[in-house]
């Protein structure tokens, strides 16, 4: 497990100072609720943006939490080091599972972008056919049902 200590040593994490808490608490309140509407809003037209900004609900979240809870911002390798940082402050196993699950998602995404990026020949990340607009559409519902509004509820309740 990582310590907290460590992570403020190598400069991943750093403290909030008073005069910063807001605007880190404000931006974050605001960035996951914009994030969460975008999800809802794009389920069915365009699934996966709305995978990718639900997961971004689930993250800055994480990150009001860090802030308001612990005055802790996050400073580098930014989604790997804010889940570290959940796992050692937060012992509930299934909040860290769904944020987990949650990145592995985001992950999935960034990994097809990377592969469009070296297929010029395709005009979308996905190859456009109706069944990975419906592999999509089918994921991108269950991962807002099953995980981000389960997290963010969790979460909330944390806050």
């Amino acid at each position: 497990m990582v310590k907290i200590e460590l992570l403020l040593e190598e400069g991943k994490i750093s403290k909030i100072n008073e005069l910063e808490l807001n605007r880190y608490v404000n931006f974050f309140e605001n960035s996951y609720n914009d994030n969460l509407k975008h999800c809802e809003s794009n389920l069915n037209m365009f699934p996966r943006w709305a995978i990718i900004s639900g997961y971004y609900a689930m993250h800055d979240i994480t990150k009001l939490l860090l802030a308001k809870k612990f005055r802790l911002k996050v400073d580098f390798e930014v989604h790997s080091t804010t889940i570290k940082v959940l796992r050692e402050l937060i012992r509930n196993k299934e909040i860290i599972s769904l944020m987990e699950e949650g990145y592995k998602e985001f992950l999935t995404l960034a990994n097809d972008l990377s592969e469009a990026k070296g297929e010029r020949v395709r005009v979308q990340y996905y190859t456009g056919t109706k069944f990975m607009q419906e592999e999509y559409l089918k994921r991108s519902n269950e991962f807002y049902t099953d995980f981000v509004l389960v997290y963010i509820e969790k979460i909330r309740r944390l806050l």
